[in-house]
Parts: C-alpha cells; sequence; structure tokens
C-alpha cells in the first residue's frame, strides 16, 4: 500500500465535522429561550424554603457572610457532609437578588438551562444532524425532573451541568486529537512519537470532572469513566492512523494520561474548598493542632485536616440508612417508582370547591418510560453497528444509576433525584434510536421515520404540559391532582 492511499484511508477514519451550522445555533437559542420562560414563571412560588432548600440555601448564605456553613444557634461551624461548589452557584444568586426564593433558585436556573445547549452541542457532533440534536434539547427542556430541578435550591442540578460540560469537551478532544493525527501523517511526521500539542479540550474536561465532585462525590464515577474513555479514544486514534503495534504504543501514554487526568481533577477538586482553607470556622480546620495540643497548625496540616473531614463525611454516606418516606432504590429511578414531593399546599384555592397545591420531583412519564427499551435498543445497535458513539452513550447512562445498586445491601437512604447526572445521556440514547428510525439521508424510509420521530417529541410535549401543574405548584381541582397520579399511592 503506498503512503498517499494509506493517508487516504486514515484520512476517512479520522474526518472530523466541521463547524456548528447556523441552523444548529438557531434551534439552540429557540430551545434554550423556551426553556429559560418555562423555568422563570413563578420561580419565587413557593416564597418558603422547600424540601432540602432548609440545608443549602442557608449555608449558601452562611458561605457569603462566613466563607463556611455555620449554625447560627450554637455559634459553631456547621457540619456537612457535600462539598461547598454547588452551595458557592446558590450563593452567587443570593449574592445578586438577596436571600428569599428567587434568590436562591435563579442560578438553579441558569445552570439548568445552560447544561441543555452543551448537551445540544454533544448531540450534533454525535450524530451530525441539527434535528437530532434539537430533539435532544427540547426533551431535556420539557422533561418533568429536570424542569422541578432546575426550579430549587439542591445541589444536583449543578452536578448534572459539570458532567453535560465534560462530555462535550471529551467529545470535542476525541476530534481534535483525531485531527492532530491526521495533520502528522498529511505532513509526513513520525507516528512513534508524533507531536500532537496540548490537549485543552481534555484538560478542561479533568477539570470539569473535578468541580462536578466539587459539588458532589457521586461525580466520581464519571471522572473514572471519561479518564478511560479518553485513553481509549487515543488508542483508537492510533489505531486509525495505521500505526502497526497501535497497542504496545498506547499504553504508556495511556497510563501517563489517566495519572494526570485524575490529578488535574483533583487539583479542581481541592481549589472548590478555598472558603474553608481560608477560614479559621471551618468544621475540622483545625482539628490535628486541636487533638494533639498543638498551638497552631503545621504546614501540612491544612491537607490532613481535609482528609480527616472527608473520611468522616465518607463514613456519614456508607452508613446513612435513616427511613424517608421518599426513598426510594434505583431499580426503580427508570420506572418512576418513588417520585419527591418538594412541596404540598391543601388549602390551595382555585375554582373549584377542593383543590390543591404540590410539587412533584417527578420525570415526564412518557420520556422515562422510554428510557428502558431505548437502552436495550442502544445495546443492540452498539453490537450490530460496532458504534463506539452508542457504547460511549451507554456508558455514561449507566454510570448515574449502576454504581447506586451497590449501596442497597447496606439499605443506604437514596433518593430519585440521584438519577439526574444519568438522564441527559438517557436522553441520548432515545435520539440515537430515533435517528436509526429516520435513517440516513437518503434512505427510503426517512420521511416516515422523521415523522415517527417528530410524532414522538410532541407526544413527550403534551405529556409534560398535562403534568405541569404539579410540576409548578399550580392549584388545581383535587379530582384533576388524582388524576395524574397514575401510579397512585406511589406517587403521593
Amino acid at each position: 500500500m503506498s503512503n498517499g492511499e494509506r493517508i487516504g484511508i486514515a484520512r476517512r477514519r479520522l474526518d472530523r465535522p466541521g463547524p456548528y451550522p447556523a441552523r444548529f445555533w438557531l434551534a439552540a437559542a429557540l430551545v434554550a429561550g423556551v426553556a429559560l420562560v418555562l423555568r422563570l414563571v413563578n420561580l419565587a412560588h413557593p416564597r418558603e424554603v422547600m424540601f432540602d432548600e432548609v440545608y443549602y440555601a442557608n449555608e449558601a448564605q452562611d458561605l457569603l457572610q462566613r466563607g463556611v456553613e455555620w449554625n447560627p444557634e450554637t455559634g459553631q461551624p456547621e457540619y456537612v457532609v457535600h462539598p461547598p461548589l454547588g452551595k458557592w452557584m446558590i450563593a452567587a444568586g443570593e449574592q445578586l437578588f438577596g436571600y428569599n426564593s428567587f434568590g436562591w433558585r435563579i442560578c438553579a436556573v441558569v445552570v439548568g438551562v445552560a447544561a441543555i445547549v452543551p448537551l445540544m452541542m454533544a448531540a450534533w457532533r454525535l450524530f451530525r444532524s441539527p434535528l437530532l440534536a434539537a430533539a435532544a434539547g427540547l426533551l431535556m427542556a420539557l422533561d418533568g425532573m429536570h424542569f422541578v430541578l432546575s426550579r430549587v435550591a439542591l445541589l444536583d442540578i449543578f452536578l448534572m451541568f459539570w458532567v453535560v460540560a465534560a462530555f462535550l469537551l471529551l467529545v470535542l478532544d476525541r476530534e481534535q486529537r483525531r485531527a492532530r493525527w491526521l495533520a502528522v501523517l498529511e505532513a509526513g511526521g513520525s507516528t512513534l512519537r508524533p507531536k500532537l500539542g496540548t490537549p485543552w479540550y481534555r484538560i478542561a474536561c479533568a477539570v470539569a470532572l473535578g468541580l462536578a465532585c466539587g459539588v458532589k462525590w457521586s461525580g466520581l464515577w464519571y471522572l473514572l469513566l471519561f479518564a478511560v474513555a479518553a485513553v481509549v479514544f487515543d488508542a483508537g486514534a492510533r489505531r486509525s492512523a495505521g500505526v502497526r503495534h497501535w497497542i504496545a504504543e498506547s499504553i504508556p501514554a495511556a497510563v501517563g494520561w489517566f495519572v494526570a487526568f485524575l490529578g488535574l481533577a483533583l487539583l479542581a477538586y481541592v481549589n472548590v474548598w478555598w472558603g474553608w482553607f481560608l477560614s479559621d470556622d471551618g468544621y475540622f480546620r483545625h482539628w490535628y493542632a486541636a487533638t494533639h495540643n498543638l498551638t497552631h497548625d503545621r504546614f501540612i496540616d491544612p491537607i490532613v485536616n481535609l482528609v480527616h473531614y472527608h473520611e468522616t463525611a465518607y463514613a456519614f454516606h456508607t452508613t446513612l440508612d435513616k427511613p424517608h418516606r421518599y426513598q426510594s432504590w434505583p431499580w426503580q429511578w427508570l420506572l418512576l417508582g418513588r417520585p419527591v414531593a418538594f412541596y404540598v399546599d391543601p388549602n390551595a384555592t382555585c375554582s373549584a370547591s377542593e383543590c390543591t397545591a404540590e410539587i412533584l420531583l417527578l420525570g415526564t412519564p412518557l420520556l422515562w418510560w422510554s428510557f428502558t427499551p431505548a437502552l436495550a435498543a442502544l445495546g443492540w445497535l452498539a453490537v450490530a453497528r460496532r458504534d463506539g458513539r452508542a457504547w460511549l452513550v451507554m456508558a455514561a447512562a449507566l454510570a448515574g444509576i449502576v454504581p447506586w445498586f451497590e449501596s442497597m445491601p447496606a439499605h443506604r437512604t437514596m433518593f430519585y433525584f440521584y438519577a439526574l447526572p444519568a438522564e441527559p445521556f438517557l436522553i441520548l440514547a432515545v435520539v440515537y434510536v430515533l435517528g436509526a428510525v429516520i435513517g440516513p439521508p437518503g434512505g427510503a424510509r426517512r420521511r416516515t421515520g422523521a415523522v415517527i420521530a417528530g410524532v414522538y417529541v410532541l407526544l413527550v410535549a403534551a405529556c409534560f404540559a398535562y403534568f405541569y401543574p404539579i410540576y409548578a405548584g399550580v392549584p388545581i381541582p383535587y379530582t384533576d391532582w388524582l388524576d395524574r397520579l397514575w401510579l397512585g399511592n406511589r406517587w403521593v
């Protein structure tokens, strides 16, 4: 095989999509605009804290005032078991709009809507279809779980944002590395130790995952998955570039990049504790000196104290088994087996004689009940097509759910909203299957497939509209509320 033929084959394998077309940005702006308007309507209702806002809204205010969480009743630092970044993000809204229901919820809105755009960007780069990218954005915008969590001051929406951002950066890194391999080949460079330049997307991906862990530790599963994916993509690029011993030559770089990836994430994670480091009031901030009768910290003590903090927090998480009315098991999440009631007002008034108002954390049923068959179809397509995109989407979807099964034997208290980081990838699974239904450009079934996909998205939108009153706390007749409890007492 001539060098020209080898480069031609490599060019086909390493080809990357071009820049985003104008119609993609138009679709992204429209979808994000719709999502923003939906989430801003009556955002301040209810004006009191609901569910875990009682913790995070108050702790965000503590961070603004002291740099650490604080218990005003005891005049002592508050012991908390989640890192501070999500609360700092909530605090940004409180700083701008005051300590009120709008202030502590507005950043959840901004971040929730912002997460839709990188999901659409990743979808376009994976599927090269503005139609499928728009479908992904619309399905997220019209999902009840995403809608509710982007209107409350909880941590999960911020975790999901950083995970989605990291996923987009991972996809861009893969494209960039493959493009640089192609440039090396076309320039006649050596494939033994090619100069591929600084992988800025990969560095940013690692930082984003460190920040995800800085919101909740469950971001660790995506850190490990994306680190492995990055080195697998590198090996695949070597193979596509025609490197003869691509496995053997990939191993040293893979080990180095895996360690560097985790190191960058760790550095980003430690930096989210800056308020704790700069404060004298943080919980366990001077633990070592206090327990060893020292008058002041040694040079290394801040890190020692932070490690001890993490040891106690880990022990708390692994032994948390206090029963809760709305707890659920991971196998129930895709089935909507136990949603969470954030707010109920049985004294609400409406046109009927008996009314109620509720904010129920419940995914749009038609969408969520599509996830399991979509994952099954995705697995079949991944094998049949030998498509790395399908494997990546499936692994990312399962990374947000499967690790929680390990906590079931210990009866750990878990909630449905723990599944939120998996939701974007579950949506991508649905979109992948919709793309398979539509078929390739010029295919015989393309028009019929597009109609089927369009009808599906419209039905999801109609389902969201039907459940909107119990997503937004709109007062409705009691009988209408009962009609929406499709699984009866499981949804009460």
